[in-house]
């Protein structure tokens, strides 16, 4: 065989192509790390899916918004359904990471599935009516009034008790033309005048304005919702659900919570 010499073009094409596989190599395994990282939750595109009492539908949504601001690794993606609609959520095992429901009776009975909750806001009940209070309801026992078309949250929900809660103390008997399965449902048949007036949260309608009136309950009377948060044991993001719940408990978000009628925890 005959030597190669050191400056042939064979030789120069067969460094260059070492070369380019040096380059190669590290490149494929940072790729490789930014699939595992995104796997574990860790770096960038965290997805957390928070599940959210119906009343906290409006005040997420300002939330959400602020908190992918400040964390833009994190997207959060809030589904709002009734307390006992998203429990059964959780037993079923659907994929989430954070839970807050709109009381603490139904997050107790999550203990198996649940970090330890924190509550991060509270809640007062008000008589929401058509706009203008033509029926002039002043109290909870003009709820039992002859011909007023009442609707009522359903008993297992949160809003549902506490509506059953404060009637029964005031021996108000009402007769509801339907139970609803949430509270924005009760609020929706208000506003759309397909019941004269319904117990929701003062948050509720004061994300009505000119749709519904608001008739305050006094507080001996009322009942006060609280509102916990809690990772869920089944998250595939752990650090980054507790970091979220965190920030629920901290300045920007009990302002935002405020700023939308609710209460300090």
């Amino acid at each position: 065989m005959f030597p190669v010499h050191p400056k042939s073009p064979a030789v120069r094409r067969a460094a260059v192509a070492a070369a380019a596989v040096a380059l190669l190599v590290p490149l494929a395994a940072a790729g490789g790390d930014d699939d595992s990282a995104g796997t574990k939750g860790g770096g960038k595109d965290v997805r957390l899916t928070v599940l959210a009492a119906s009343s906290l539908t409006d005040v997420f949504a300002t939330a959400e918004k602020a908190y992918e601001k400040d964390h833009p690794g994190t997207d959060l993606t809030v589904s709002a359904a009734g307390s006992q609609e998203l429990a059964a959520q959780v037993k079923q095992g659907s994929p989430a990471d954070v839970l807050v429901t709109a009381d603490t009776k139904t997050m107790d009975g999550l203990r198996a599935e649940t970090g330890a909750p924190t509550v991060i806001a509270k809640n007062r009940l008000v008589i929401a009516t058509r706009e203008g209070n033509p029926d002039r309801v002043k109290g909870l026992k003009d709820l039992a009034r002859r011909g007023l078309k009442v609707v009522l949250a359903d008993d297992t929900v949160p809003v549902g008790r506490y509506s059953k809660e404060v009637l029964d103390r005031q021996g108000v008997a009402v007769k509801p033309v339907s139970k609803e399965a949430n509270v924005r449902s009760v609020l929706s048949k208000v506003e759309l005048g397909e019941a004269d007036a319904g117990i929701v949260y003062r948050t509720d309608a004061a994300s009505a304005p000119g749709k519904v009136d608001a008739v305050e309950i006094p507080a001996g009377q009322n009942a006060v919702a609280s509102y916990p948060a809690a990772t869920l044991k089944g998250s595939a993001h752990g650090a980054a659900a507790a970091a979220f719940v965190k920030w629920l408990g901290g300045s920007e978000a009990q302002k935002i919570l405020r700023d939308a009628g609710f209460t300090k925890p």
